[in-house]
């Protein structure tokens, strides 16, 4: 059995140490070798590791299953208990090489019925017709799964939006074009899915259509229901609505001048290819 040093050559970053040069004597270079068996690694810092190494040098698994991490530090996130981070080798900017775009979140905020949806697919579609891979999280449709279980409740819009910001983040990561279209009302739900992702990938795209436009449009009936009373808590009715101070983009339209949805997907557009997101 042959025992290593093994010494991290980068620093502690986000809780992840990045594993360094082997040495056998404390120095710091690299070492050409190629043993057999079952090779005890010592960490610096951390406990003694055992690993499976195989004719190539190659390092297999750890005696525990799990390739080159310690597993000795474990997380409370929420009510979740003993949890690790689980890094893999292949990474954000790998996947958005093989997609040739990056990956990033358009947050398509409004009233109702001021054209989120309708700007979303028509964005959708002219990514795809460039060939770039792009999803869309629409508000109602993810109450028909993933949140089906939230009411419109003060603190169930809460928790949609979050659940919402959390599922945006992953396609982002994939190096997906994410467009999530929700009214998402409030200003502290959006900034808290903005602080989600680094810093320029949330891309906050304001509706700025006038209320009196909406309620004209009513595709849903639901001003109409909320003007009786057969609706409470309605966005714009008798719930406020926190109109975006900081958008990256604001799409407006009042009444006889309003552009097309195509129109309003081709601003998105455009500040995608100036801020370089369709190209890796």
């Amino acid at each position: 059995m042959n025992t290593i040093g093994f010494k991290p050559a980068l620093p502690v970053i986000s809780g992840f140490k990045k594993l360094g040069l082997f040495s056998f004597n404390g120095g710091n270079q690299p070492i050409d070798f190629k043993p057999r068996g079952v090779c005890l690694v010592k960490v610096a810092m951390e406990e003694t590791q055992t690993l499976k190494v195989d004719a190539q040098g190659k390092v297999d698994k750890l005696a525990n299953g799990h390739a080159g991490k310690n597993h000795s530090h474990l997380s409370t996130i929420g009510n979740s208990t003993n949890i690790k981070w689980h890094e893999c080798p292949v990474e954000k900017i790998d996947r958005q090489k093989l997609l040739q775009q990056k990956g990033c979140v358009i947050w398509i905020t409004g009233l109702s019925g001021s054209g989120k949806s309708s700007v979303a697919c028509a964005l959708s579609q002219m990514l795809c017709q460039r060939g770039k891979l792009s999803y869309i999280l629409d508000g109602d449709n993810v109450r028909h799964g993933l949140n089906r279980d939230l009411s419109f409740k003060a603190e169930d819009r809460v928790e949609n939006i979050r659940r919402v910001g959390e599922v945006a983040k992953l396609f982002a990561d994939a190096g997906f074009i994410c467009i999530a279209c929700l009214i998402s009302p409030y200003k502290r739900d959006r900034a808290a899915c903005r602080a989600m992702l680094p810093s320029g990938d949330f891309i906050e795209v304001f509706m700025d259509v006038p209320l009196r436009v909406c309620e004209d449009r009513d595709p849903k009936g639901l001003y109409k229901l909320a003007r009786t009373g057969k609706i409470k808590g309605f966005t714009g009715i008798d719930d406020p609505y926190e109109s975006p101070l900081d958008a990256e983009i604001v799409l407006r339209c009042n009444t006889g001048d309003c552009s097309t949805p195509s129109d309003m997907a081709g601003e998105v557009i455009s500040y995608l290819e100036e801020k370089g997101y369709l190209q890796a």
